[in-house]
């Protein structure tokens, strides 16, 4: 019952990237193909969104819900980020999916969708195994 506003939270996301096409392999398409705006508006404004958000946490000193000041660490700048980045471009190209939308996917009825997000989990494991072997 605890995590209830959880479960919530996630139906109304998946609900939302449905109802926006986000999930749409077709859209995902059209934008590698640079054939439609649509999701490229999208990012775009999430990338606002966020943004504004941190710059305003940052202004006013915004604290979490439990009181603890919110501490961003600054970044450094990796070759690592952007060959991950042009891996994952190129798995969200081939697939139609990211991460987030897989199960918004698989729950709206598509099940091969299924092997996408099994695919996933396995990158993610063999990575966890040759973490200590990249460099970083």
């Amino acid at each position: 019952m605890k995590n209830l506003k959880f479960l919530i939270l996630g139906l109304l996301f998946g609900i939302i990237l449905i109802k926006s096409e986000v999930v749409s392999w077709f859209r995902i398409q059209e934008m590698f193909r640079l054939q439609a705006f649509h999701m490229y508006g999208i990012i775009g404004s999430a990338i606002v969104v966020a943004m504004l958000s941190i710059m305003l946490i940052k202004r006013f000193n915004i604290k979490t819900i439990s009181g603890e000041p919110v501490i961003i660490p600054q970044k450094t700048f990796h070759w690592g980020n952007v060959y991950g980045g042009l891996i994952f471009g190129l798995g969200w190209a081939i697939t139609g999916a990211c991460p987030g939308p897989l199960f918004a996917q698989i729950g709206s009825g598509f099940a091969v969708v299924t092997i996408t997000l099994l695919s996933a989990i396995a990158g993610t494991w063999v990575y966890g195994l040759l973490r200590d072997k990249l460099p970083h």
